[in-house]
């Protein structure tokens, strides 16, 4: 029903086809009889459908209806969550204390219901041993797959390496995670320099 209705003494029209507040059809009345009907009810005259001929009008307290209507789209406007993309950014050489810090980030972000893309972010020749990247970001899976599904695949995006995730369906947890392999250590030159280039 329009919030833009026509109530009472805003009713032009002479003759209408009245419903009580019942729901009742009380059939065509003239629209000062229905409003009297109506004020001698403590209630108001509504019209809710103008383009009927003729226009059809409702016995109702006005006034409730409103504040009915305003507790409705509140309630609806409150139940409707916001989902935002939030980025949690790696390093290839992320400790394994750090990655438990960032995967416990992604986490509080995808039980609020976020999506989460994941970036590896690549320095330097670190961008010869793209693998690393990838099997930091195939922890991550493993670590949030109770909690996340994969709506993309990492793929490469200019000097970075990202995926995306969002919340999965409920799952059971009770089963024991598998041990996580140890990730390959990049080369290091003498001196500590960034890892050397090696040929694909």
């Amino acid at each position: 029903m329009s919030r833009n209705l026509r109530v009472n003494e805003r009713i032009r029209v002479p003759e209408i086809r009245v419903i009580d507040e019942n729901g009742e059809q009380l059939g065509i009345m003239k629209t000062r009889e229905a409003l009297a009907l109506a004020r001698s009810q403590n209630n108001d005259l509504v019209e809710v459908a103008p383009n009927a001929q003729p226009p059809v009008c409702r016995i109702m307290d006005y006034g409730k209806y409103r504040y009915e209507q305003d507790k409705k789209e509140k309630e609806a406007r409150k139940s409707q969550k916001v989902i935002t993309i939030k980025e949690v950014r790696l390093r290839p050489k992320i400790d394994d204390h750090d990655l438990k810090t960032k995967g416990n980030q992604a986490r509080g972000f995808l039980e609020e219901g976020h999506k989460v893309k994941m970036t590896v972010l690549f320095r330097g020749r670190e961008m010869a041993h793209q693998d690393i990247g990838r099997e930091v970001l195939n922890e991550m899976i493993d670590m949030l797959k109770d909690v996340a599904q994969i709506e993309q695949a990492p793929r490469v995006e200019g000097r970075n390496m990202s995926m995306m995730l969002s919340k999965a369906a409920s799952k059971s947890s009770s089963e024991p995670k598998a041990p996580r392999p140890p990730r390959p250590t990049p080369p290091v030159q003498d001196g500590g320099s960034a890892p050397a280039a090696t040929a694909e």
